[in-house]
């Protein structure tokens, strides 16, 4: 009876732990944060000032007291205590101020492919000083894959691409596990920095990171569309070093990001070229399923699509299939052993 009565007070969670963005997903209730994986600092006091939506809008506008970043770099905690301050800030949201020890929460993590131990433990510890009080890891391809509904279970090949923020994850899964697998740290934010770049090199115009970013969402696309589009692109000049206006156009954008396209495409047909030739025929049937926010560029799955000959289609709300895929587990215990890639971590053992 005691022990319903926990259960009945812990609120078990799902996490997306995304360089671009931190997702949660809370059993029984869904998705219930969504915000950017920002933190800013008061360097002079050691102290958080705010996390997510709030600190993001501090972003290049900040004194020099204040430090305001992304403590994951390419999927990876590169600022341990950030990442822990706002791992605690997020699940003390969910708890609504009434977090104690009694509603510690299982906690489950959607972590890129290529960690290393060391670093799958840095992600553990930093859950569990947050508060969890067990840390399970999955593999973010392997959670877009479950919250996709993709049979992984079955001896079928699936191909899943999730393009995030910091990294670019594809796999092929059967079986419950990944058979053959790519990361690379070009992704959602790789664009923008092409962006950047291409303003600089072409205009002679110095944009930040966020005015790069509108400018992927707004205009951004992988294929020719129907129509020409246009938008606004405010930045710095840097021969007169005044503020300066240009209209930047879609190819412009397609031209700028290129690159970073075709490394992506790339990487997947060298992926299909080392997959055993009974999966590839499930493929060819199946399909390659693209999760992530990188999946809402206009036009990626044809293009995608084109290079490989199989078929490419867009995961339901993409953004949130991995945190689905970690909700989904919260409810599949004998699933969740078998796709976990890190031994449970238990507070208590620690």
């Amino acid at each position: 009876m005691f022990k319903n009565l926990l259960e009945h007070f812990k609120k078990d969670l799902g996490v997306d732990l995304g360089t671009a963005n931190t997702l949660v997903y809370v059993k029984g209730k869904g998705v219930v944060i969504n915000e950017p994986s920002v933190v800013s600092i008061n360097m002079r006091t050691e102290q958080i000032l705010a996390v997510g939506n709030e600190a993001k809008e501090m972003l290049g506008k900040n004194p020099p007291h204040i430090s305001t970043a992304r403590p994951l770099t390419n999927g990876i905690i590169s600022d341990f205590e950030a990442t822990e301050k706002m791992l605690g800030y997020f699940i003390e949201k969910v708890n609504e101020g009434t977090f104690n020890f009694i509603s510690r929460p299982r906690v489950i993590i959607g972590a890129p492919l290529d960690l290393t131990e060391v670093e799958r433990k840095a992600v553990s510890d930093a859950a569990l000083n947050a508060g969890a009080s067990h840390v399970f890891i999955v593999e973010e391809p392997m959670a877009a894959a479950i919250g996709s509904r993709m049979p992984v279970q079955e001896p079928v090949g699936n191909f899943i691409v999730d393009i995030g923020g910091g990294t670019t994850e594809i796999a092929v899964i059967s079986l419950s596990g990944i058979v053959k697998w790519k990361s690379i740290k070009i992704a959602g934010d790789e664009f923008n920095s092409n962006i950047i770049q291409y303003a600089r090199d072409n205009f002679n115009l110095l944009v930040g990171e966020r005015q790069a970013e509108e400018i992927k969402i707004r205009i951004g696309s992988a294929v020719e569309g129907i129509e020409r589009m246009e938008y606004s692109m405010r930045g710095r000049d840097l021969l007169t070093g005044l503020p300066k206006e240009i209209m930047i156009t879609d190819a412009q954008v397609r031209e700028a990001i290129f690159k970073s396209l075709r490394t992506i495409v790339d990487n997947i047909k060298a992926t299909l070229e080392v997959t055993p030739p009974e999966l590839i025929a499930d493929i060819h049937e199946r399909g390659i399923l693209l999760s992530g926010g990188g999946a809402l560029l206009r036009g990626i799955d044809h293009l995608i699509a084109q290079a490989t000959n199989i078929p490419v289609r867009i995961a339901d709300d993409p953004l949130t299939a991995v945190v689905r895929g970690t909700g989904l587990l919260l409810d599949n215990q004998e699933l969740l052993d078998e796709v976990a890639v890190y031994p449970v971590r238990d507070r208590r053992k620690n």
